[in-house]
């Protein structure tokens, strides 16, 4: 199976991604970020490095669904080529970071990436407030992210929603304003009591 988190910047995908890991003992599949060659560049300068990072990781996403599609194991992936191209790519280009001809040719790739691949088994949104991604950004404490502009974090928020509200997959929504799964073992039970009941029927596993 393939299950996939989505989420805002600061909203706690990869925490789920470990913790759900562990769970189940799936096997994680994380966003690039540590090694990323052009998140810090795109981050001083978003007009110069938008469609270079961009184009990074909807490779990097790719390659990741085609060796997925591949797996025998259930794996849970953090981040998904869909958010690429339907959330942070069109942001860029609304707000002026991305020229019309760069994002022309960024959604004909995608157009033709996205007609090989399925949907996720399973997407696990964390829906998160404008606070809480501040708040968890902070406490993670990225240089390269500090410069990151509420009203950059507010578009990604309203593209999130509006691509979730129109999602025709298997989905689960969570409340990250108010269950802690990091630290508070009964708001992760909730999330997993979701999964179980969407994945394995009525009776959740022990």
């Amino acid at each position: 199976m393939h299950i996939a988190i989505a989420g805002n910047i600061g909203s706690g995908k990869t925490t789920l991604t470990k913790l759900l890991s562990k769970r189940y003992g799936w096997k994680p599949n994380f966003e690039p970020v540590d090694n990323n060659p052009y998140l810090a560049d795109y981050y001083k300068d978003m007009e110069r490095w938008s469609f270079n990072l961009q184009i990074y990781f909807l490779n990097k996403r790719f390659h990741d669904v085609v060796e997925i599609s591949k797996c025998d194991d259930t794996i849970i992936q953090d981040r998904t080529i869909f958010e690429d191209a339907k959330i942070f790519a069109p942001n860029l280009h609304d707000i002026g970071m991305m020229s019309d001809r760069d994002f022309e040719n960024y959604t004909d790739l995608f157009d033709l990436m996205i007609s090989l691949v399925k949907l996720p088994d399973l997407m696990i949104y964390i829906r998160s407030s404008i606070p809480t991604l501040v708040s968890h950004i902070e406490r993670r404490g990225r240089n390269f992210e500090k410069s990151i502009r509420i009203d950059y974090l507010q578009g990604l928020n309203n593209r999130y929603e509006n691509w979730i509200k129109n999602y025709k997959g298997k989905l689960i929504i969570i409340d990250g304003d108010h269950l802690n799964f990091e630290e508070n073992p009964e708001d992760f039970r909730q999330i997993t009591d979701q999964i179980d009941a969407e994945l394995f029927g009525l009776f959740p596993l022990e």
